[in-house]
């Protein structure tokens, strides 16, 4: 009976653990305890090894006993006191029938335990209900204690002969229990749409589902004992490697790993997403990695899709915030290459049609795709090799001028206005290119290639619709600049053919004038000056400036510069200059002058300068100089003050009161007279030179008296008007880096009076003899001058105003010559009628003064004075080449 105990107890797993250390057990080899050798080391004979903790018998809750020949319990393993709840001083010495069986089937557990007695073996479902409970126990506990045993009965022989039994028992809720559970992992394993894959410590493959197979072919058992390598590429093979090894080692799960490879007979790329984790044993001994192979080429190529709609939709977005910006040409180009290498493609082109850069509407061959060209623009992402068009042997530079082959692929484009794809050479860097015309309001300005090399993906039909809506928008933007630059340039034409001469010149003033535009982007601006002849040897210095700018500032800079002059000889004093100017100015922008405009206000019952955003505002300074007294008369309309440089002082700016804008209306304008000395330096100026959006003004005027004050030394050689020049690029190059937003105009003069022996000037009573007396004080000073040449003629013509000065004037006469780079002869009076010549006819015996001092002299007119007026002649000096007037012959001319 010594037996029995040793096999019952051998197959009860850790529970039996003290039975299957007793001799006669056969060892079981390949076990992982610690009386195991360990991986690859041998096992000893002589060692007895035990299932490990979590062992398959853990699971199934294997229990024994033994029946006697009496057919009595006489052993009891401790697994079947814990299956059946019957401690072993219950159940030895029991009949089993007696004792577990219920008492309807009592009966037939008789009868089997007899045949089992016999030598027969049986296999059975038993019911069974564990002793205990009471009279107070719950249905839920007596519930508890019944079951269903599965008992496999084998009859065996005692030392003496005598038949007995062992009984393996097993709890058969815990076998449909497992039954179940290995149900559901075999239908999760094997019906599972991904593919599983078990490896075993050694990072083999030990199962694989159809899933799988079914991507990698074979059976599931083909698969046993391969590993990562056998699937994919090496340098994929070892990271996947590596982390089987990580996940073995730590036991942290590896969650979406990417992984590209191909399956076999198959060349598509494909792309798995593998999830790795470690699986443990009951005990939670590491047996082995699963892996969860999904499929994602597909949801791969849509994350393709959706990363190209995103990138594609950043770049038109940021094409629409940075192309544009500038109204240059070359800029625009520049920014759309900007955003499309390396962004969108490794090489890009833009040429423009040669002959709408040069405001031709439609120039020759533009139809057909063979007009010329202009390379505007170029950009290279690939180790700055330079653009290379397809079949030319040489890039095309930037600027050049060139034309593409009839039956080329880019001339086609230009023709149908489609988008081309060319094919790439055999052998050359270009992989792909995209010939795109660049259409803007249904006309073709230009071509905008994109070219991608090796290494880069084709262009697609996603690629060809977002470069056509790259060249688009640039292609509208690059319109507009074309149509700017035209316009600008014809404002610049417009406003350059407004300005004076470079060297004007002035009687007793040395004058330097500098006009800069404002950077090319800028828009032309409204900036002007001037230097108008008056009689009697003054001059008239104006500068000013139009608020705004464009074409519309420089017309209105063109009509005020106009009225100017037209003002200017009608030799008003410079504060009616500017009253005149301001209604002017009010009425420019509307179509029936500053009267209608103030009789539309006054029937709608605004105020009548109530919307100034449609007045034409100006500012202006307007001074006269007399070479004669040196004495120059301001006014000023809200323009920055001048500045003057007296002979050994500072640069100081004059006290001359700002008043009001034109176009403003309502306030008178003050006038300042100043002295000005003689070799003293004067400068007139707009904003744009001292103003920017970099510093305030006081700094940019600071800046200007600065540069007046250490003007560039000048050479003992030079003349004076040689020296202004070098002061006027000495100020512009001093304040170089404070403009350039807006137009600059400069205006210096030198103050050179003329002398006192250039100058006669005497007063005559009113008499009669004043005539004479005039004429012999003409002749004296003509010929201490050397002019005796004009003596007649000036003789002539004097005696004719003074004559009119006794007979229409009033008070006494004075006679002032002028000697200049002109002769001015000047009669002044207090009379208050201005002459006026007409024509006498042929039976009149006077009438014929004034005509006759229009055909002998250059010039001759009237100006009203504070105490009265002047009228003056101007003749020319004699200077050898032109003939004089014959005054006899002018005099019978007029018979």
């Amino acid at each position: 009976m010594s037996e029995i105990p040793a096999k019952a107890g051998a197959s009860e797993g850790p529970s039996g653990a003290a039975s299957a250390r007793h001799a006669g057990s056969a060892p079981r080899g390949g076990g992982s305890g610690p009386e195991s050798g360990g991986a690859g080391q041998p096992a000893q004979a002589d060692v007895w090894q035990s299932s490990p903790p979590g062992s398959i018998y853990d699971y199934i809750k294997v229990a024994s006993f033994s029946i006697g020949p009496d057919g009595l319990i006489d052993q009891w393993s401790r697994r079947a006191a814990q299956i059946l709840g019957v401690g072993t001083e219950d159940a030895v010495g029991k009949d089993p029938i007696e004792a577990f069986v219920p008492a309807d089937l009592r009966e037939r557990g008789h009868r089997k335990m007899a045949e089992i007695l016999d030598g027969r073996e049986w296999t059975g479902v038993v019911p069974f209900r564990a002793p205990g409970g009471g009279a107070d126990e719950s249905a839920a506990d007596a519930e508890a204690r019944t079951g269903l045993a599965e008992v496999y009965v084998m009859p065996t022989l005692t030392e003496s002969g005598e038949r007995a039994a062992v009984c393996i028992v097993v709890d058969v809720r815990t076998l449909r229990r497992i039954e179940t559970d290995l149900a559901a992992s075999q239908a999760i394993f094997g019906q599972s749409p991904f593919g599983f894959l078990l490896f075993d410590t050694d990072l083999k493959v030990q199962r694989a589902n159809r899933t799988f197979t079914a991507v990698f072919g074979g059976h599931v058992d083909d698969h046993r004992g391969r590993t990562v390598h056998d699937y994919l590429p090496r340098h994929e093979a070892e990271r996947v490697q590596g982390a089987l090894r990580r996940v073995l080692e730590s036991g942290e799960a590896v969650t979406d790993m990417q992984l590209v490879g191909t399956a076999p007979d198959s060349v598509e790329r494909r792309h798995w997403s593998v999830n790795l984790y470690r699986v443990h044993s009951g005990s939670g001994r590491p047996i082995g990695i699963a892996g969860l192979v999904t499929d994602v080429t597909r949801r791969h190529a849509a994350a393709r899709e959706a990363a190209h709609a995103r990138r594609n939709l950043a770049l038109l977005n940021e094409a629409g915030a940075r192309i544009g910006n500038s109204l240059d040409l070359e800029t625009t180009a520049r920014e759309l290459l900007d955003i499309v290498v390396p962004g969108f493609c490794d090489l890009a082109s833009v040429d423009l049609y040669q002959g709408l850069l040069a405001g031709d509407e439609a120039p020759p061959g533009l139809a057909d795709g063979s007009a010329e060209l202009r390379r505007v623009a170029a950009a290279s992402a690939v180790a700055d090799i330079p653009f290379l068009d397809l079949g030319s042997e040489a890039p095309v530079n930037v600027g050049a001028v060139h034309r593409f082959a009839f039956n080329s692929a880019c001339a086609d484009a230009l023709r149908t206005a489609r988008p081309q794809l060319l094919p790439a050479e055999p052998g050359g860097l270009v992989r792909s290119t995209l010939a795109v015309p660049m259409v803007a309001h249904d006309t073709v300005v230009g071509l905008v290639q994109f070219s991608r090399t090796k290494g880069s993906e084709p262009f697609g039909e996603r690629d060809r619709a977002v470069a056509v809506e790259l060249a688009a928008r640039a292609a509208v933007c690059i319109d507009n600049a074309r149509l700017y630059r035209r316009e600008h340039e014809r404002a610049l034409i417009l406003q350059r053919s407004l300005l004076p001469p470079d060297n004007p010149e002035a009687s007793g003033l040395d004058i330097a004038c500098r006009y800069l535009p404002g950077n090319a982007a800028t828009e032309v601006g409204g900036d002007w000056f001037d230097v108008i002849e008056l009689p009697g040897h003054r001059t008239a210095l104006v500068v000013g400036d139009v608020m705004g700018r464009g074409l519309r500032a420089a017309v209105a800079m063109g009509e005020l510069r106009t009225a100017v002059r037209t003002l200017a000889l009608l030799d008003l004093e410079p504060a009616e200059v500017l009253s005149a100017l301001d209604e002017i100015a009010r009425g420019l922008g509307t179509p029936g002058g500053v009267q209608q405009a103030t009789r539309a206000a006054r029937r709608t019952g605004a105020p009548e300068r109530g919307d100034l955003s449609e007045v034409y505002l100006a500012t202006c300074v307007y001074a006269v100089y007399d070479s004669v007294t040196r004495r120059c008369t301001f006014a000023n309309a809200g323009h920055l003050p001048p500045v003057l440089v007296e002979p050994g002082e500072g640069a100081l700016m004059l006290d001359v009161p700002p008043g009001m804008p034109l176009g403003v209306g309502g306030e008178p304008f003050e006038e300042v007279e100043v002295e000005l000395p003689e070799g003293s330096l004067l400068a007139l100026y707009t904003d744009g030179l001292v103003e920017s959006r970099d510093h305030p003004l006081d700094e940019g005027l600071s800046s200007f008296r600065a540069a007046l004050d250490a003007p560039p030394r000048a050479g003992t050689t030079r003349t004076h008007s040689e020296e202004l020049e070098d002061i006027c690029d000495h100020v512009l190059g001093s304040l170089d880096t404070h403009h350039g937003e807006d137009d600059i105009a400069l205006l210096m003069a030198r103050v050179q009076g003329l002398p006192e022996e250039n100058v006669g000037d005497w007063t005559l009573p009113r008499e009669p003899k004043s005539v004479g007396r005039a004429r012999e004080y003409t002749r004296e000073r003509l010929t201490d001058w050397g002019l005796e040449a004009l003596v007649d003629t000036t003789e002539l013509l004097v005696s004719e105003l003074v004559t009119n000065a006794l007979r229409y004037g009033e008070g006494e006469i004075r006679l002032r010559l002028l000697l200049d780079h002109t002769l001015v002869c000047e009669v002044w009076d207090a009379g208050l009628v201005q002459p006026r010549r007409r024509r006498a006819r042929d039976t009149d015996e006077g009438g014929r003064g004034l005509q006759l001092v229009g055909l002998l002299s250059a010039a001759w007119g009237s100006r009203r004075t504070p105490r009265g007026k002047t009228v003056w002649f101007e003749l020319a000096l004699p200077d050898g080449d032109s003939g004089l007037v014959d005054p006899t012959e002018a005099l019978l001319s007029l018979f």
